[in-house]
C-alpha cells in the first residue's frame, strides 16, 4: 500500500513538473510575440505620425472624405452580400416603406381614443417628471419638443427643463418661461454655467417631484400616448423600468422615418453589447436611492451607463412595444452620426466594463464590431480548462463525418475535449472501418452504439451518458469548424452560472446562413425557425444583431453547448421529440429554470444541413413533423401566446428576415 502511495505521489510530481514546464514554455513564446509586436507598433506609430505630419496629407483631406464615402456605400453593398443580398434589401425596405404609414401620425388617438385615455383612472396615477437639459436648443426644435409632452393623453405630468444655453441663445429662456405662464406643469430654471449633458440633466432631477423618471432629448417627440401605456404597465405588470421601440426622423415631419427600431424585451446580453433600450427610458424614483442619475465622466454615453445600472436594481423591466419615441436626425446629433461625438465609444466602453466588473467579472474585454463602434464583442475569461464532450450522432455518411471531425481536431485552437460518436445502425461496411481509422488517428475518440429506431434525442442522451467532460457539445455530423476559437467562444458563455445553452452561427456552404438564433411561433408551422435565414454571411444584421452574442429563445442542436449538470438538471432532450423540434423544447426547458440561452455569432461553422437524414417537407417525414409540431404547440401552448420576448411583435411570422407585419397581419391578430 505504501509504495502504492509513493508511487502515485512520484506520478503527480512528474505530471506537475511536465504540466509547469510546457505553461513556462508556453509563457516565454508569448512573451517574445508580445515583444515582437510591440516593436511592430512602435515603428508603424512612427511611421504614421510622419504621415500626419506631412503637408501633402493634410491638404489632401478633402479628397480624402470623398474616397471615405466612396468606402462606406461600397461596404454597404458589401454587407448586403452581393446582388442577390442587394435585391433582398430593396424589398426589404418597400415592405418597410409601406408599413412605415402607419408609425407615424396614423398611430395617434382619434378624438374618441384620447378622450378615452384621458378619462382613464388607475389604481396607481402616478406622476411622471420628464427631463430635459436645454442647450442651445433650436427654437422650432425646442417647441415641438414641449407640445408633444404637452400633447399626452396622460395628465399627470411635469416637465422639467434645465437651461445650459448660452447668451447668444436667450430665446430658450424666454419661451420656456413664456409657456410656464401657460401650463403650470412644465417647471423650468436657468443653470449659470452649462454642465453639460449628465450636469444638467442632474440639475432637472432638482426640480423634480414625480414618482417616475422620464428622460427626455431636447430636439425629440414623444408620441401622445405614451405615458398612458406607461401608467398601464405600471399597473398591471409593476413595472419599474420601462422603455419603447422608436425611430429616427429627418426635418420637421416625424412620417419622414429614416430607421426603425423595433426592441426586444430586456435581454441582458443584448444591453451589454448594445445600448438597444435607449429611449424613451423611465423608471421608478426609488431605482435612483444611494445613486447618481448621470455620470460626467461618461458623458456621451451616459445613458448607457445610467441604464446599466437601474435595469440592474430594477424588479421589472417592461417592454412596451409601440413606436412612440421620435428620434430627430439633425447635424450634430447622435442620431445623424456617432462621428458627432467620438468620446462616446470610449464613454461606452468604460460604462460596460464597470458593469461587468459589478458582475464579478474580470479580465474581459471589450472590442468594436464590424457593425459599428460601439456594438460591442465581450470577450470573457476562460475560468480553467475543463474538459468538453462533444456528441456526434452518425448513421452512415462516412465523408461528412470525417470532414466534421478533423475540422474539430485541425481548426481548434482549445484542446482539452474528447468526441463521443454514437452509432445508429450504420449500413455502410466502411462506416466502421472509419471508427476505426478515427480511433487511431485521432486522441480522446471513443465510438457507442444505440441499437434502437432512430430517435436524436435518445441518441444524444446515449452520447452524454458517456460523456466525462463537465460541458457537452452537441454537434451534427454534418457540420465543419470556420473559426479556430469558436470552442472558447461557446465556453465563455456556458461557464457563466447564469447561462444555459449556448450556439453558433452556423452556415451553408455557399456562405449563407442556416442558424443565427430560433425564434419560436415563426414560420409555417408557428412552432420555431431560424432568423436571418438564407442571408449572406457579410451582412450586419437587423439593428447590427448578426455582429453580437445575445440572448434568445433557443439555439439550434446541431451545435449546442450547455454544462453537463443543466443537462442532466432539465432532463436532457426529450424523446418524444423523435427528430424535430427537441433542442427547441431543451432550451425552454431551461429558460423556464430561469437560466439564459445565447447565440454568439463569433463561433462559426459550416452546417451541411439534412444530409443526414434529408428534408422534413415530403411524405412520412412531413407526417411525423406535422405530430412533433403539434405536441410542441400544446406543450408550450402559454410561451407561444404570449411571443418569443426577443423577437418584437410588430415583426411578421412569416418570414425571417425581421421584416414588420403587414396590415393582412395585424388583422389576422385583431
Amino acid at each position: 500500500m505504501e509504495q502504492s502511495k509513493e508511487y502515485a505521489d512520484g506520478v503527480d510530481d512528474m505530471d506537475y513538473r511536465e504540466a509547469y514546464e510546457k505553461e513556462h514554455i508556453k509563457c516565454a513564446d508569448l512573451a517574445e510575440r508580445v515583444a515582437r509586436l510591440e516593436e511592430e507598433k512602435d515603428l508603424l506609430e512612427f511611421r504614421l505620425n510622419r504621415i500626419k505630419n506631412n503637408p501633402l496629407w493634410k491638404g489632401s483631406a478633402p479628397l480624402r472624405k470623398v474616397m471615405h464615402a466612396c468606402i462606406r456605400q461600397t461596404s454597404r453593398v458589401k454587407n448586403c452580400g452581393g446582388l442577390r443580398g442587394i435585391l433582398a434589401k430593396i424589398a426589404y425596405k418597400k415592405r418597410e416603406a409601406q408599413a412605415k404609414k402607419r408609425f407615424g401620425r396614423a398611430s395617434f388617438p382619434d378624438a374618441a381614443e384620447r378622450k378615452h385615455q384621458e378619462e382613464a383612472s388607475f389604481p396607481r396615477m402616478v406622476k411622471f417628471s420628464i427631463l430635459v437639459p436645454l442647450y442651445n436648443t433650436p427654437a422650432e426644435f425646442l417647441k415641438d419638443m414641449i407640445e408633444s409632452v404637452r400633447a399626452q393623453t396622460y395628465g399627470n405630468w411635469e416637465l422639467c427643463l434645465a437651461d445650459g444655453s448660452d447668451e447668444k441663445h436667450g430665446y430658450v429662456g424666454e419661451l420656456c418661461l413664456a409657456l410656464q405662464q401657460e401650463d403650470g406643469r412644465i417647471v423650468y430654471r436657468k443653470l449659470e454655467h452649462n454642465l453639460g449633458i449628465s450636469g444638467n440633466t442632474n440639475a432637472c432631477l432638482e426640480l423634480a417631484t414625480g414618482d417616475f423618471i422620464g428622460l427626455f432629448d431636447h430636439d425629440d417627440i414623444l408620441h401622445p400616448c405614451v405615458l398612458y401605456e406607461y401608467v398601464k404597465a405600471i399597473n398591471e405588470q409593476g413595472a419599474d423600468y420601462l422603455y419603447c421601440d422608436e425611430t429616427t426622423f429627418k426635418g420637421n415631419d416625424i412620417d419622414q422615418m429614416l430607421t426603425l427600431h423595433f426592441k426586444p424585451d430586456y435581454a441582458v446580453d443584448n444591453l451589454r453589447a448594445n445600448n438597444y433600450i435607449c429611449h424613451f427610458s423611465c423608471f421608478d424614483r426609488q431605482l435612483l436611492e444611494g445613486q447618481e442619475l448621470f455620470r460626467p465622466r461618461f458623458d456621451g454615453s451616459q445613458d448607457h451607463d445610467m441604464i446599466l445600472r437601474l435595469t440592474d436594481r430594477a424588479k421589472k423591466v417592461v417592454h412596451v412595444p409601440r413606436l412612440m419615441y421620435y428620434w430627430r436626425s439633425h447635424a450634430g446629433s447622435v442620431a445623424s452620426s456617432i462621428e458627432a461625438k467620438p468620446y462616446a465609444v470610449e464613454s461606452a466602453r468604460g460604462a460596460v466594463a464597470e458593469h461587468l466588473r459589478n458582475h464579478g467579472f474580470s479580465h474581459f474585454k471589450i472590442t468594436g464590431t464590424r457593425a459599428f463602434e460601439t456594438i460591442f464583442k465581450i470577450s470573457y475569461q476562460i475560468l480553467g480548462n475543463p474538459l468538453i464532450s462533444i456528441v456526434i450522432p452518425n448513421r452512415d455518411h462516412r465523408e461528412d463525418l470525417m470532414r466534421c471531425v478533423n475540422s474539430v481536431y485541425e481548426k481548434s485552437t482549445y484542446d482539452n475535449f474528447e468526441i463521443i460518436i454514437v452509432e445508429n445502425n450504420s449500413a455502410s461496411s466502411e462506416i466502421f472501418a472509419c471508427y476505426e481509422q478515427l480511433q487511431k488517428e485521432r486522441k480522446n475518440l471513443k465510438v457507442v452504439t444505440f441499437t434502437g429506431e432512430f430517435n436524436y434525442s435518445a441518441v444524444n442522451n446515449l452520447g452524454a451518458r458517456h460523456a466525462r467532460g463537465e460541458y457537452l457539445l452537441l454537434l451534427n455530423n454534418d457540420t465543419e469548424v470556420i473559426t479556430v476559437n469558436w470552442l472558447e467562444e461557446l465556453l465563455m458563455y456556458a461557464q457563466r452560472p447564469d447561462v444555459g445553452a449556448v450556439g453558433a452561427k452556423l452556415y451553408y456552404g455557399n456562405k449563407t446562413i442556416q442558424h443565427a438564433g430560433v425564434v419560436i411561433g415563426l414560420g409555417a408551422h408557428r412552432t420555431a425557425g431560424h432568423t436571418h435565414y438564407g442571408q449572406s454571411r457579410e451582412n450586419l444584421g437587423y439593428m447590427g444583431r448578426l455582429c453580437y452574442a445575445q440572448n434568445v429563445s433557443a439555439v439550434t442542436g446541431a451545435c449546442l453547448m450547455v454544462e453537463r449538470t443543466l443537462y442532466e438538471e432539465a432532463g436532457g432532450l426529450d424523446e418524444s421529440f423523435v427528430i424535430s423540434l427537441n433542442d427547441v423544447d431543451f432550451c425552454l426547458k431551461l429558460r423556464k429554470k430561469g437560466y439564459l440561452n445565447v447565440f454568439t455569432p463569433f463561433a462559426e461553422l459550416y452546417h451541411h444541413e439534412s444530409l443526414s437524414r434529408g428534408s422534413d417537407d415530403q411524405g412520412e417525414k412531413a407526417k411525423r413533423y406535422n405530430e412533433e409540431s403539434a405536441r410542441f404547440r400544446e406543450k408550450w401552448k402559454e410561451e407561444l401566446a404570449a411571443g418569443d420576448p426577443y423577437y418584437n411583435i410588430n415583426f411578421s411570422l412569416d418570414r425571417s428576415d425581421y421584416s414588420l407585419k403587414t396590415e393582412d397581419e395585424n388583422r389576422v391578430k385583431a
